[in-house]
């Protein structure tokens, strides 16, 4: 694995390593609409949390590139960068080796 995708790895793994931001990456659509509850205000509502928090959250998974933002109907709203999170995990799982994993629990 090359130094860059090993940094850019580290940094997505980072980002999904809160648990507030697991629970709002499974609540963001896999596309940009403003019909889901995918904007700070309505996933600060579902989560108890305050809307600087949410947005704290959701920077540090844009950032990541696990997510993505545009403005549309006077808000802005999130959903999945669902292509970057399939690479991602796929990269997870060849720097794993997940066929030596295997090996090792039978």
């Amino acid at each position: 694995m090359k130094s860059v995708d090993a940094e850019q790895l580290s940094t997505q793994c980072k980002a999904l390593g809160d648990p507030v931001r697991l629970r709002i990456m499974c609540l963001l659509p896999k596309s940009p609409n403003c019909e889901h509850r995918n904007n700070v205000s309505q996933l600060s509502e579902i989560l108890g949390l305050t809307q600087p928090t949410i947005s704290h959250h959701l920077k540090i998974l844009k950032q990541a590139g696990l997510i993505e933002c545009k403005k549309m109907c006077r808000d802005v709203f999130y959903w999945l960068e669902e292509s970057k999170t399939e690479a991602m995990l796929d990269r997870l799982g060849k720097a794993l080796d997940l066929h030596s994993v295997e090996k090792l629990t039978k």
